[in-house]
């Protein structure tokens, strides 16, 4: 699955757009839309700020996995894996696999829910379908390359961003209340769960780990200087347009959720909305909800088996077949759903386990960004270390947060 790191990057403009757009796919999964929708629904326009928030510290931390892989020639496990001790290396494995599961976990099971939603099928059922159909998109990455994989997934995230987007067209939002939705404050404990919620969320460790490999496999390392800088620009590119597009769901999805389902029934919050969404706004614009969830499931759940494969590779320096890992990591989610667990709590439960290892990503990406042995004369400065320092300290501590209010 990797690319010899002496391979130059001989192609420009469009053809170099695609590896942040894979990556991406992690800012809109289900546990995203189960969030976004519950801040919208419950507090209106007031969270919108958070969204802005994230977005921008996810495309800053992207950005720097994309460059730690383009300039080493190394993805960050594989960075782990060569300077950690055995012991140490098989530990980091360990938490990293569980971080995996988590995500593959809320995934699979919001893929389930959206062919509930659509078919009325069994949640059982659902796992199952969304677990073959990543096994098919997975199967074809390893047989055509990465390139088909990406244009497929950049597919999904079009059918993601009309299905969330769409309904605003129906019934769109005050533009004064977004406007004073952009300035930061919150209304009590429980807006600042659902904030801890929101951008604890949005930072996934598996697409930081992932988007190093993912810029390597696809462009190789120039060994020339000025190509380097030229491929890091168009990386900048890339990382900006599909955060940008990441972006303008979350925020699409919470401005529905503001805008036509204030006070959404208790119970499964995915569910309710869908069903106000067909009261409200029509069964079209619930229909197309429903697919934009499904695109959702299928694309983080591949994309999430994909960095599990390259997390293993390069931390315990063996491979696996992409397929049967697929395999291995679908039971856990089809045992959640098969022992009757509410999909949106499963959800929310999983993103609490995730949080906790979003520090063992984070900081050894700063430190190697910022080593000139291994950077060069690409290593981070003093100020965008410093930058990046704080945002580790916000997304640490509003995790903190979340995990403390969770428990308690």
């Amino acid at each position: 699955m990797t690319t010899s790191p002496e391979r130059p990057a001989r192609h420009r403009g469009l053809f170099l757009l695609g590896p942040a757009f894979v990556a991406a796919i992690a800012y809109v999964d289900p546990g995203n839309v189960a969030a976004n929708v519950s801040g919208g629904a419950t507090y209106g326009y007031l969270l919108v700020w958070v969204l802005v928030v994230a977005n921008v510290i996810a495309g800053i931390l992207q950005y720097q996995s994309a460059k730690l892989g383009l300039v080493t020639g190394m993805s960050l496990p594989e960075l782990l894996g060569g300077r950690l001790r055995t012991a140490g290396r098989r530990a980091f494995w360990v938490q990293a696999e569980v971080i995996a599961a988590a995500t593959d976990l809320a995934e699979v099971v919001g893929g389930a829910l959206a062919l509930h939603l659509l078919f009325d099928l069994p949640l059982v059922l659902g796992g199952v379908i969304v677990g073959v159909v990543s096994m098919l998109l997975l199967g074809a990455q390893s047989r055509f390359g990465q390139r088909p994989f990406e244009l497929v997934i950049i597919g999904l995230l079009a059918v993601i961003a009309i299905g969330f987007v769409a309904g605003l067209f129906v019934t769109p939002p005050d533009g004064g209340e977004v406007l004073d939705g952009l300035v930061p404050r919150l209304r009590g404990s429980g807006s600042l769960v659902l904030a801890a919620s929101m951008l604890g969320a949005t930072v996934m460790p598996h697409a930081i780990y992932l988007h190093s490999a993912l810029a390597r496999d696809r462009h190789g390392t120039p060994t020339d200087e000025s190509a380097l800088r030229r491929l890091l620009r168009a990386t900048r590119w890339d990382v900006g347009l599909a955060l940008g597009i990441a972006g303008i769901v979350n925020v699409g999805i919470l401005l529905l959720a503001a805008v036509d389902l204030r006070h959404l029934p208790a119970g499964d919050t995915i569910t309710a909305a869908h069903a106000v969404i067909g009261r409200s706004v029509g069964a079209v614009a619930a229909l197309v909800f429903a697919i934009g969830l499904l695109a959702s499931g299928l694309a983080s759940t591949s994309v999430g088996s994909y960095a599990g494969a390259t997390i293993m590779s390069g931390l315990l320096r063996r491979r696996i077949p992409i397929l049967v890992r697929r395999v291995v990591t679908l039971i856990p989610a089809l045992i959640v759903l098969g022992l009757g667990a509410q999909p949106t709590s499963a959800l929310v439960i999983s993103q609490v386990v995730l949080s906790f290892g979003i520090p063992f990503a984070l900081v050894p990406l700063i430190a190697y960004t910022g080593d000139r042995s291994l950077m060069g004369g690409f290593a981070n400065g003093p100020a965008v270390r410093l930058l990046m320092l704080a945002v580790i300290f916000v997304i640490v501590a509003l995790n903190v947060t979340l995990i403390v209010l969770a428990f308690a």
